[in-house]
């Protein structure tokens, strides 16, 4: 049988740009019908590998063209009835076989194959059924807990795509236990639409999403007038001083939930975040005013997404991803070059893995599976530190720091953390050139709350020409700074020159992965001439 290589539509773009049909080594590709005519642009360097092109719609006559590359172009309906009138045996599976080839975000560099086996998501499955399925009470660290039933009553919105881990294995789950699963339309500016009509019990998020309803229900609050400003404010302090004390969501304050809710349908009872960090600011405000568990998990496409995921109704695992899944092993590994000590009073170190759902290893890549992969145990390059509960926080990745002139190393994502809490801005990325001695960064600045401060200090000007104000760039700096020493922030971290880019961080300039985490090397290359103009207006 031919090896069927599913390229998503989300990810056939990444594919054809890094040659990964080639490296896939496909026969039949199968693709939405709107996606077919990019696929067809990798032609006829593409028909060295692929022979045949099933779309899930109808072809066009155009379409039909390739054929004269010796390639085969079939529309779904056709394509099944080649197989009327045959039958063919099924070859025996095993746990060990490869179940697919999943492609990492390629933040970094090219994108890498993981080879995900049965065994890696039978596995992943069983760890998550027994966290919030089969099992109804869990004893962790003399903390008794009542965990949430998964059961075939839940319904989860798809949105993420299923090019990512994430919501490929959620999807997963919910087949297993019989669940519903409904899928969005596609634009993120209806999901709040989506959301109010499939009513889901569980909502898987990535922390751009959360952000963006984060920053909704701020201006919502802001533009509310002044009595409906302080009874929120005094319904959200209460809650949450009941839920420090350890009160349950559902009890801390049942009568300002009335006022605080913020219903994502309705009926979520689980907000699942992943794929990237979320700020602590906003898991917080989530916890009290969707009165719904708020969960942050970690994972890799590596580790098969699960490996860490907080616990129900325990605010002090707050900005923390939770203790590890039942089925994995966890341990920490010193990093004396960044000052990390597995084995001080406050174990911090590279964050390594070992258990059946690691992956098989990179597809063609032998020597960075060696890299990675050492004596059973996922090096993960991200950096955690066990908090006293058990659980991890992760406060840096290995491989994103960089050395400024004077010698001073710079964790940027901790710094990405700590500035992007900054209520004027929407997303920020901070860079540092190893010749310079000082950060810069760009800036995505929150268009009401830019507008509203132009208004309260006589700046004219829409959004884009307030976006190139000095005035303006100025004060997000010195927003910056402020929060800068709030922190604690070392001299070598505070940000010296901003520029203020109006138009949102975003994939389809490849600034972005799908799952909405920064492309470092792309956004450097995007912003290059900005970068160099920032560095020589700050010295």
């Amino acid at each position: 049988m031919a090896l069927l290589v599913q390229l998503l539509a989300t990810t056939l773009n990444t594919l054809a740009r890094n040659s990964k049909i080639k490296e896939a080594i496909g026969r039949a590709l199968y693709t939405a019908l709107n996606k077919a005519n990019k696929v067809l642009k990798t032609f006829p360097s593409a028909t060295k590998y692929l022979k045949t092109i099933v779309s899930f719609g109808k072809v066009t006559p155009e379409q039909k063209e390739v054929e004269k590359f010796g390639l085969a172009i079939y529309a779904w309906d056709e394509f099944l009835l080649l197989g009327d009138d045959k039958q063919y045996d099924l070859p025996v599976k095993k746990k060990s076989d490869i179940c697919t080839i999943m492609y990492t975000s390629g933040t970094t560099g090219d994108p890498q194959g993981v080879l995900i086996s049965n065994n890696s998501i039978v596995t992943l499955i069983a760890g998550v059924r027994c966290l919030l399925g089969s099992v109804h009470e869990l004893d962790f660290l003399h903390i008794h807990l009542k965990i949430l039933l998964l059961t075939e009553k839940d319904v989860n919105l798809s949105y993420l795509p299923l090019a990512h881990i994430f919501d490929r294995v959620i999807e997963e789950c919910f087949i297993n236990i019989g669940g519903s699963i409904g899928f969005w339309r596609g634009d993120v500016k209806l999901l709040t639409e989506d959301i109010g009509e499939l009513k889901p019990t569980i909502f898987c998020a990535v922390p751009r999403v959360l952000d963006r309803i984060y920053a909704g229900l701020q201006q919502k609050i802001s533009f509310g007038g002044l009595l409906k400003n302080t009874m929120f404010n005094f319904a959200d302090s209460y809650k949450l001083h009941n839920m420090k004390k350890g009160s349950k969501h559902v009890d801390a304050a049942p009568l300002c939930d009335k006022i605080v809710k913020h219903g994502l349908g309705g009926n979520v009872q689980l907000i699942l975040s992943g794929a990237a960090p979320l700020a602590t600011h906003v898991e917080a405000f989530l916890r009290v005013v969707a009165c719904c568990h708020v969960l942050q998990g970690y994972g890799l496409t590596e580790s098969c997404v699960g490996t860490f995921v907080s616990l129900p109704n325990e605010l002090g695992m707050l900005g923390t991803v939770g203790p590890p899944v039942p089925n994995v092993d966890v341990c920490l590994e010193s990093i004396p070059e960044m000052g990390y000590d597995a084995l001080s009073s406050t174990p911090r170190g590279e964050i390594c893995i070992r258990g059946d759902t690691l992956f098989s290893g990179y597809h063609k890549r032998e020597d960075l599976s060696k890299e990675v992969l050492i004596d059973g145990w996922l090096h993960t390059g991200d950096v955690g530190e066990w908090q006293p509960n058990g659980s991890m926080k992760i406060i840096d990745r290995k491989k994103n720091i960089f050395k400024l002139s004077q010698g001073e190393y710079v964790a940027v994502e901790n710094l990405e953390n700590v500035y992007g809490s900054v209520t004027g801005i929407d997303s920020i990325w901070v860079y540092g050139n190893s010749f310079e001695s000082f950060l810069v960064a760009v800036v995505n600045p929150n268009k009401q709350v830019l507008e509203r401060w132009a208004e309260e200090n006589g700046v004219p000007g829409d959004f884009n020409s307030l976006c190139e104000n000095p005035k303006a760039k100025q004060n997000v700096l010195v927003e910056l700074t402020r929060i800068g020493k709030e922190k604690k922030l070392k001299g070598f971290e505070f940000i010296k020159a901003v520029h203020l880019d109006p138009e949102p961080f975003d994939v389809e300039r490849d600034l972005l992965t799908p799952t909405f985490k920064k492309k470092r090397p792309q956004l450097l290359k995007y912003y290059q001439n900005i970068v160099d103009n920032m560095y020589k207006g700050a010295k």
